[in-house]
């Protein structure tokens, strides 16, 4: 049987050619992903095919609104919430001079993320255990990154506060939904305004690998983020600028 068949042909609909080695790393991936899924629990998706389409192809499809950031040389990139390491680990092997933080709130799926990355030798890639109303208050991440990444975090209103804070000035969010978004993204748009953000759209992506459609939310960082936010944890869910 050939390797990582749906995730290759699937990311080739995306415009990406994977090469054999990164195709193999995506194998090593899934294979301690599911050996580590056994002790913690990391995802309640462990079959081979579904972990290729809807973990591995559903983060690559964040590519498409990455523009023309080609290996990712000079820039840097945190994934909020990353539990598994989705989607910025899959982004790091396809980009591998992407600067990767990976911001997981869990120290137990942290030490997954340490194991993987050395496992796979990816370098330029740093862990990060917290609450991202923390970080995002910590001068080394408050306003660094070129991209903010999100996948299955928070509703949009709550989700701007706990990531626009770690995006730069010219700096992108791309948040990843599914499903009806309008009465999501019509709440948010004051938190979007007052954080610094601007909505620059929404892309669709449709393909045979992923049973149900999927939305980027992409948000353009043009201001710098008020000092007295994100606010303390759990308030941003518990009160949304809404």
């Amino acid at each position: 049987m050939i390797r990582m068949q749906i995730l290759d042909s699937g990311a080739k609909r995306l415009g990406l050619h994977l090469t054999s080695g990164q195709l193999e790393q995506f194998e090593i991936y899934y294979r301690e992903l599911v050996d580590w899924n056994r002790k913690i629990n990391l995802t309640s998706i462990i079959g081979y095919e579904d972990v290729q389409a809807k973990h591995f192809l559903d983060s690559l499809t964040v590519a498409l609104a990455l523009g023309e950031a080609g290996d990712g040389a000079g820039r840097r990139l945190i994934d909020v919430g990353t539990g598994a390491g989705l989607p910025g680990l899959p982004l790091k092997i396809i980009m591998p001079a992407l600067r990767l933080t990976l911001l997981e709130a869990t120290a137990k799926k942290a030490k997954f993320l340490e194991h993987i990355i050395a496992v796979l030798g990816l370098g330029g890639v740093e862990v990060v255990v917290g609450r991202a109303e923390e970080l995002a208050r910590d001068a080394r991440y408050r306003e660094r990154f070129d991209f903010v990444l999100a996948r299955a975090v928070a509703e949009m209103p709550a989700l701007v506060e706990l990531t626009l804070p770690f995006g730069a000035v010219g700096g992108s969010l791309i948040a990843q939904k599914k499903g009806d978004i309008v009465a999501e993204l019509d709440s948010a748009r004051k938190a979007i305004t007052v954080l610094g953000g601007r909505l620059r759209g929404v892309k669709e992506i449709s393909l045979p690998e992923l049973a149900e459609k999927r939305l980027l939310v992409m948000v353009d960082k043009v201001a710098p983020t008020p000092a007295r936010y994100p606010r303390r944890p759990g308030i941003p869910e518990k009160r949304p600028l809404s």
